[in-house]
């Protein structure tokens, strides 16, 4: 039998023993608290590589312990009208921002933001 590791995006609130789970498409379902606690997180408190998950699903991230505010980051995927040829990351700066207003730069992560786990996802 093959192994499976998934990645998706839900609402849950706790319930007695479990969770009340809305699936994207609108299904709800139950499930037990062990189990839920295992598999998923909040998404204020996630780690990179879900980070990274939620940007190919066309989120927008950011980290809670980055210095500069308001800023996030985007995945590219280049299209035939592209320069780029490879996706790529990039951070974006607010549009109040006081030195650099709606400025958009490719992004390298640290080994502090690889290894965090207070990335979130933007609305």
């Amino acid at each position: 039998m093959k192994r499976y590791i998934g990645t998706k995006i839900i609402h849950a609130e706790p319930a007695n023993d479990g969770y009340k789970v809305v699936y994207p498409d609108g299904y709800e379902s139950w499930s037990p608290a062990a189990a839920f606690e295992e598999a998923y997180r909040e998404c204020d408190s996630m780690t990179f590589g879900l980070a990274l998950e939620a940007l190919r699903k066309g989120k927008k991230v950011n980290r809670a312990g980055w210095n500069g505010k308001g800023l996030w980051l985007e995945l590219q995927i280049p299209d035939e009208n592209s320069k780029m040829t490879l996706p790529y990351v990039y951070i974006n700066y607010p549009v109040d921002s006081i030195n650099t207003p709606g400025a958009r730069v490719p992004w390298l992560a640290s080994q502090t933001d690889i290894l965090a786990e207070d990335w979130g996802i933007v609305e």
